[in-house]
């Protein structure tokens, strides 16, 4: 029986990259046979692009949306056997990629799940186009429960700026956990490597998605990354502690500026990293924080305003 193929899209005000994310979807050898998307409540066109390009669209309530909770709602809506979630903008990098990454999914291997490469977009500085290259290196990988042992915490990467997932595996597992400050995507995989699936790093299906984050967006991201981590300690009691990856990030990151010749960048880079560090330390212990201060420290301070009833 053929798959049907269901694209979720959470968007808000995201006319700025939504004409050239559909203009890409729409070039792609494998066409999707529903494309849903869950708008919080967007003031600018986001909706009538979206409806433009034969999207069908669900408001949510801005102050209910939760990375987990949302995608998990919209996932159930979906009409598709395979569900590939985007982020509005992550742009499609070839004709194929698509077709790649929902191929690259196999029940029969339990490989049931399959993340793409992240290109760093045309204007991402040197740490930031680094940054993505270290994360998403250009040979695929399938990895299992058994990786831990050797991969440790990398061994759950995934990102649902770009990724697909067989939908009867995932929902026997819960989709995606409701409440989380982000990092959703991470917790469903370490489930589902837990019951015995696979996942699949496909180098070759890719977007262009970067970020050209400042010092102190660094040190917000790393407190949430820390928050994330404080609140689901399963994560690393069972796949390891997050300090080797940064450890290895930051030498690799040296290495660049060297091998590019950017001396002026290490103080950049310095900075950058002692940030990541304290963030992360903090946000490891949130709790010893007072309430009213979190929101200051974190990428997502929406998330603190919403803490009491987290749903769709």
């Amino acid at each position: 029986m053929a798959q049907k193929i269901s694209v979720i899209i959470p968007t808000l005000n995201g006319e700025p990259t939504l004409t050239e994310f559909f203009t890409a979807l729409k070039m792609q050898d494998l066409q999707p046979d529903e494309i849903l998307v869950g708008d919080s409540q967007s003031r600018d066109n986001t909706v009538e692009i979206c409806k433009g390009y034969g999207a069908k669209v669900l408001t949510i309530e801005r102050s209910s949306f939760d990375h987990g909770g949302t995608r998990s709602y919209l996932a159930q809506k979906a009409e598709g056997t395979i569900l590939v979630f985007f982020t509005q903008d992550a742009i499609l990098s070839s004709p194929d990629a698509l077709r790649r990454i929902v191929e690259s999914l196999s029940e029969g291997s339990k490989v049931i799940c399959a993340y793409g490469r992240q290109l760093p977009q045309h204007n991402a500085t040197l740490l930031s186009a680094h940054l993505r290259n270290f994360n998403y290196p250009p040979v695929s990988k399938v990895k299992s429960f058994d990786d831990r042992l050797s991969e440790g915490l990398k061994t759950i990467f995934i990102s649902n700026s770009f990724a697909a997932y067989m939908k009867e595996p995932l929902a026997l597992c819960g989709y995606f956990k409701n409440g989380l400050i982000f990092g959703e995507d991470t917790c469903t995989l370490g489930r589902l490597l837990k019951a015995g699936y696979k996942v699949s790093y496909t180098a070759d299906a890719g977007v262009y998605h970067s970020h050209n984050y400042t010092v102190t967006d660094e040190f917000k991201r790393s407190f949430d990354i820390g928050v994330l981590h404080s609140s689901e300690t399963w994560l690393l009691e069972t796949y390891g502690t997050a300090e080797g990856i940064g450890t290895k990030y930051v030498r690799s990151a040296l290495s660049a500026i060297v091998e590019k010749k950017r001396y002026g960048l290490i103080f950049d880079w310095l900075l950058r990293s002692g940030s990541k560090f304290v963030g992360y330390k903090l946000g490891r212990c949130y709790l010893s924080i007072p309430p009213r201060m979190r929101p200051y420290l974190s990428l997502h301070s929406f998330w603190w305003n919403n803490l009491p009833d987290k749903v769709v």
